[in-house]
């Protein structure tokens, strides 16, 4: 069975002219592409990896190979592992994402890498896949959708869930230019929108700096810098601000 898929023009620049794929492929139909899946999959909470694992039991063309609980470990096993993909939970902690799929790509460049989230945060899609990875959807999606995402990066194509391809055309072709987030003075770094979700969600600078294995005073360095790059004063502000632009799943 072929494609059955509505491929998007690319989006300018805001893209670096990667392909939106929304797709309702029957994962059933790919067949010759598919054998053989060696699979890495990395989150930072064991019963995601072994959820992960235990679904996967029941495609015969596709095995975990590893599994790691941060980017830095991530790298070793696919130095060593040699997988096809690997599943990069977002919130993983230890070496930072970005730069742990840039080695990871270098290390291999026929690697795909899909990035996995609760949420949607638009500028943190573009920065991830500015580095090589080859997609991203979102863990409210079922098991089959997974399937589609490996098939499809496996095709060499780029795989964005409906509702990451959705969050990306409204942040970067529908609304307008001068109300984008994370243009001019207001971008933020992936970490700075790591603290901000987790500020939004109503976490507390020590649960913060728990979470993501860093000091309570970095915290208040990060939350500080946030508010001044986005010209805001409060928390309560933050959160309007997280929320309005997908960052927390307060919206959901």
């Amino acid at each position: 069975m072929g494609w059955s898929a509505a491929i998007l023009p690319p989006v300018l620049t805001a893209f670096h002219c990667y392909y939106i794929v929304n797709t309702t492929v029957d994962p059933s139909g790919f067949t010759e592409d598919a054998l053989g899946i060696k699979i890495v999959i990395v989150d930072d909470q064991k019963i995601g990896r072994e959820g992960l694992r235990s679904l996967f039991t029941t495609e015969p063309e596709m095995e975990i190979v590893g599994e790691a609980e941060d980017g830095r470990a991530a790298v070793q096993l696919a130095q060593h592992l040699a997988p096809h993909v690997v599943l990069m939970g977002i919130g993983t902690c230890g070496m930072e994402l970005l730069e742990a799929t840039r080695q990871m790509l270098e290390l291999s460049p026929a690697l795909r890498i899909i990035g996995l989230s609760h949420v949607v945060d638009a500028a943190m899609v573009r920065e991830f896949l500015a580095t090589g990875a080859a997609g991203f959807i979102t863990k409210s999606n079922g098991f089959s959708d997974f399937l589609i995402a490996i098939r499809a990066v496996m095709s060499r194509r780029i795989y964005l869930s409906p509702d990451v391809a959705q969050a990306m055309v409204d942040q970067y072709v529908l609304r307008p230019p001068g109300d984008r987030a994370g243009t001019a003075n207001g971008q933020l770094t992936l970490r700075e929108r790591e603290v901000l979700r987790r500020v939004a969600d109503g976490m507390s600078t020590k649960e913060t700096a728990a979470a993501l294995k860093i000091s309570t005073k970095t915290v208040d360095m990060h939350r500080q810098h946030i508010m001044n790059k986005l010209k805001l004063r409060s928390v309560a502000e933050l959160t309007k601000y997280a929320i309005r632009q997908g960052i927390t799943a307060l919206h959901q």
